[in-house]
C-alpha cells in the first residue's frame, strides 16, 4: 500500500471515527404511513428538496411463491405487467412515462416483486392511475405471452448460460436450498420457463397482485395528506385477493457435512473460489442475531480493512481480491458468502486453505475492540448517508417491508447495529461458519487451457 493511499484511509477512519457518536444517536426518518380499507399498505417519506417523487408498489410476492415445477412465474409478471390494460396499450405505460420526463422499471427477488417510477411531482396523478390500473386489470394476448416466454428465455441464456460465474451460483445456491424454494433460481429453469402455461401464470396474477398483498411507498415531495386522497382515489376502489394463501414454505433437511462443485468453462480466465454458508435473516432472527451477522462479516470481509483482504491480498499476496458477505434480508432466511480470487501462479487450494485459516482465527479470537469499531461505525454511517437519496430510502423501506420487517426495525437500525456486542459477534459467527453447512465452488478454465 502506497504512502499515498495509507494517508487517504487513515483520513476516512479518521472521519468515520469523528462522525461515530451523532452515528450511534441517530436514527432514520420515521415515515407517515396508513392502510386503505381494502388492506393497501401505505408508507410516505417526506422530502422537500426538489418537486420529485419516487412511487414504488411491492408485491408480496416472489419466486419462492411460484407452484412447484412453474419456476419463473414472478419474474414472467415483471415483464407481462408492461404489456398493457384496457385503458394502456402494450409498451404505452414506460413511454408515457417517459414522455412525462420520468423513468420507470421493476426487479423480481425471491420475496418480492416491486415497480417503480421517478417523476415530477406533479406527474404523480398520472404515474397513480397507471401503476393501480395494470395491478387488476393486466391483458394479454396468446400471441403477447408466446413472445415474451421466449424474451425471458433469450435473457435467461445470455445472463446465466453464457456465464460460468452465474451458472456456478444457481449450482451453488439449489446444494445449499436443495428443499427450500430459494434453490430456485428468480429467473427460473430454463426447461420450466419453456412449458410456462398462460393459464397457471393468469391464475398467479389473479392470486397474488392485489391491494392487500402490495405495499405501496412514496418518496419526495408529498405527504401522507396530500397523498391519501390520491391513493384512495386510485387504488382504493381495487378489490382484494380473498383468502390471499399463506406464505409457508417447505424446510430444508438438517445439514450433514460440506458440500463441494466445480465448474469448468473455456469461458474463463480467472479461477476463484467462493463459500456459501446458510444463515439466519432479519426475518428469522431473534433480538439482534442479524445485526451481528452484519457486523462480523463486515469484519470478516466487508472492505480492505477485513481479516481476509488484508490477510490474502495484502499480508500473504496470494489473492487479488477476497471478501466476505451476509445476505441477511430474506424472508425465510439468509446466506453468506467468503470468496477469493487467487494471484497469478497461486493454486485455488493454496487460497482456499489461506482463507479457512483466517476463519479459524476469527472463530478462536473473535474481533478486536478496534475492528469491532470501525464495522458498526461503517455500517451505521452507511444508513445515515443512505438518506440522502429518496430512491435509496424507498428501496430500504419497501424491501424491509415484504420481508417481515416493521417500519419500528427500519428507524432502530443504526441504533442496533451500534449496540452490538463483542459476544453476540463470536456467538453469530460460530453459528454460522460451520463447515458442515456450506457449499464450497471452484470456478476454473477447461483443462489444458
Amino acid at each position: 500500500m502506497s504512502i499515498a493511499t495509507k494517508f487517504l484511509c487513515g483520513l476516512l477512519a479518521a472521519l468515520t471515527l469523528a462522525l461515530s457518536a451523532n452515528v450511534r444517536a441517530q436514527e432514520f426518518a420515521r415515515p407517515e404511513s396508513f392502510t386503505l380499507r381494502n388492506g393497501l399498505e401505505v408508507v410516505v417519506i417526506t422530502d422537500r428538496r426538489a418537486p420529485v417523487v419516487t412511487h414504488m408498489v411491492w408485491y408480496r410476492v416472489g419466486a419462492a411463491d411460484e407452484p412447484r415445477g412453474y419456476s419463473g412465474i414472478a419474474h414472467f409478471f415483471e415483464h407481462l405487467m408492461f404489456k398493457g390494460t384496457r385503458q394502456i396499450a402494450p409498451g404505452e405505460f414506460s413511454r408515457t412515462i417517459a414522455r412525462n420526463g420520468g423513468e420507470d422499471n421493476a426487479f423480481t427477488n425471491w420475496d418480492y416483486t416491486a415497480y417503480y417510477e421517478r417523476i415530477a411531482r406533479d406527474r404523480l396523478d398520472l404515474v397513480m392511475r397507471m401503476e393501480a390500473d395494470r395491478m387488476r386489470n393486466l391483458r394479454f394476448s396468446d400471441e403477447t405471452f408466446a413472445s415474451e416466454r421466449d424474451v425471458i428465455v433469450e435473457e435467461r441464456r445470455q445472463r446465466v448460460d453464457n456465464n460460468p460465474g452465474a451458472v456456478l451460483g444457481e449450482r451453488m445456491r439449489a446444494m445449499l436450498w436443495p428443499h427450500h424454494p430459494y434453490g430456485t433460481p428468480v429467473i427460473g429453469w430454463l426447461h420450466e420457463i419453456e412449458a410456462l402455461p398462460r393459464e397457471r401464470a393468469l391464475e398467479f396474477y389473479r392470486t397474488w397482485y392485489a391491494p392487500n398483498n402490495a405495499i405501496l411507498v412514496v418518496a419526495g415531495d408529498i405527504d401522507a395528506a396530500e397523498l391519501r386522497p390520491l391513493a384512495e382515489r386510485y387504488y382504493g376502489r381495487l378489490r382484494p385477493t380473498r383468502n390471499l394463501p399463506a406464505r409457508i414454505w417447505v424446510r430444508d433437511p438438517p445439514n450433514v457435512g460440506p458440500m463441494r462443485v466445480t465448474h469448468r468453462d473455456e469461458k474463463v480466465r480467472q479461477p476463484s473460489f467462493t463459500r456459501l454458508y446458510r444463515a439466519l435473516s432479519y426475518g428469522t432472527d431473534t433480538g439482534r442475531q442479524a445485526h451481528a451477522l452484519d457486523v462480523a462479516m463486515e469484519i470478516l470481509g466487508g472492505s480492505e480493512t477485513s481479516r481476509l483482504y488484508r490477510a490474502l491480498v495484502e499480508e500473504q499476496r496470494i489473492a487479488i481480491s477476497a471478501g466476505a458477505s451476509a445476505s441477511s434480508s430474506g424472508l425465510g432466511g439468509g446466506s453468506v458468502s467468503v470468496w477469493a480470487t487467487p494471484a497469478e501462479g497461486v493454486t485455488l487450494e493454496r487460497v482456499e486453505a489461506a482463507a479457512d485459516a483466517v476463519i479459524a482465527a476469527y472463530l478462536r479470537d473473535g474481533p478486536t475492540d478496534a475492528e469491532l469499531t470501525r464495522a458498526k461505525n461503517s455500517l451505521a454511517a452507511n444508513a445515515i448517508y443512505a438518506r440522502d437519496s429518496q430512491e435509496s430510502l424507498a428501496n430500504i423501506y419497501g424491501a424491509s417491508l415484504a420481508q417481515g420487517e416493521s417500519i419500528d426495525d427500519v428507524v432502530n437500525w443504526p441504533r442496533d447495529i451500534g449496540a452490538v456486542t463483542r459476544e453476540e459477534v463470536v456467538e453469530i459467527s460460530r453459528q454460522t461458519l460451520d463447515l458442515d453447512a456450506s457449499v464450497t465452488g471452484w470456478l476454473l478454465p477447461e483443462e489444458g487451457q
